[in-house]
């Protein structure tokens, strides 16, 4: 690819943004130029803001940028805008939500990494669109543009174009998934392994996990029973037998356990079981059947039911795509 059809990447910073929801997916896009030869870079970026010159993120850290009036909006492949304390300040900001609205029509692909998708909301790019957020922000984002159809769970959505995602690295999971796009997926997984990234994550994949939200309870007894599932997810799952080890009717610990973790126990339990599959799949190249009968489902149909229903794919297909086990 020569460098006059190198692919033309936005990022857009304002003040008080956050330093890794544009830092992350810059880092990928770099990446995917390291081993080009000279001349034949895939990318090229430029970093803007309203005004130029110095930004100061929210960490203190100035980042120096190009002003806006100085970007090309007729050769934008990719415009990449992120969030942080400073959104809502920058959402207001008329001048900058007007050059999103004109850009982004001409604009291949645009996206929002964590609440910049306020941003893209303020210039009346989602209206009639799925969007994703931060999952801190959804119901805020919900409140303010009832024309979105806002999305709670997923990391990132794709709507006609335009792509949001969720808190902070969520980002490195969009830029990933941009990068198979334009490059394919061997070179997509070379850039995850060189970023040290545990799995490239696809954008049906839960915000957080349900270990991370059981976790996330200030009570250390529930805590206790969220580690012990994890560790017995071979075992008697049941809400009785969850219940009796808890020291609650099952009727008391079903309200609490969803009051807690937003979920029942019986979906929670699949989603555990879910993620002990997914993980095996990525790193062993043990049957199929092995790892349900391991992961606690009654058999590797359960198991693909599972699947199709949390991931949209089945465990097969699951396994070809993020097997870490390949050759790299």
């Amino acid at each position: 690819m020569a460098r006059s059809a190198a692919r033309r990447v936005v990022f857009v910073l304002f003040d008080d943004c956050l330093l890794l929801d544009f830092a992350g997916p810059l880092q990928a896009f770099e990446l995917a130029c390291e081993t080009s030869e000279v001349g034949r870079a895939p990318y090229v970026w430029q970093i803007c803001s309203l005004k130029g010159g110095p930004v100061k993120t929210s960490s203190g850290l100035e980042v120096m940028t190009s002003a806006l009036a100085d970007c090309d909006r007729g050769h934008i492949d990719t415009l990449i805008v992120g969030g942080g304390p400073g959104v809502h300040r920058a959402a207001a900001e008329a001048a900058l939500v007007d050059w999103f609205r004109l850009a982004a029509p001409k604009a291949r692909r645009v996206c929002s990494v964590c609440t910049g998708t306020f941003i893209l909301a303020a210039a009346g790019l989602l209206r009639g669109r799925r969007a994703v957020t931060h999952w801190g922000s959804c119901d805020l984002l919900r409140a303010k543009y009832p024309d979105v159809s806002v999305q709670v769970d997923p990391v990132f959505v794709h709507d006609r174009g335009i792509w949001t995602s969720a808190g902070v690295t969520a980002g490195i999971d969009l830029a990933l998934t941009l990068l198979e796009d334009d490059l394919g997926h061997r070179e997509a997984m070379r850039i995850a392994r060189r970023l040290v990234v545990f799995l490239k994550r696809p954008g049906g994949q839960a915000q957080f996990s349900v270990p991370l939200s059981m976790q996330a309870s200030e009570d250390r007894a529930f805590e206790k029973i969220s580690s012990w599932m994890q560790d017995n997810l071979g075992g008697d799952l049941r809400v009785e037998s969850l219940a009796e080890r808890a020291g609650m009717s099952p009727r008391t610990f079903a309200r609490v356990f969803r009051q807690k973790t937003g979920r029942t126990p019986g979906k929670a339990v699949e989603e555990l079981r879910v993620e002990a599959a997914r993980r095996a799949l990525e790193e062993s190249a043990s049957p199929i059947k092995e790892i349900a009968a391991r992961a606690g489902f009654q058999s590797e149909e359960h198991l693909r039911r599972a699947f199709r229903r949390r991931l949209n794919v089945l465990p097969h297909d699951y396994r070809v795509r993020f097997y870490h086990g390949q050759r790299q």
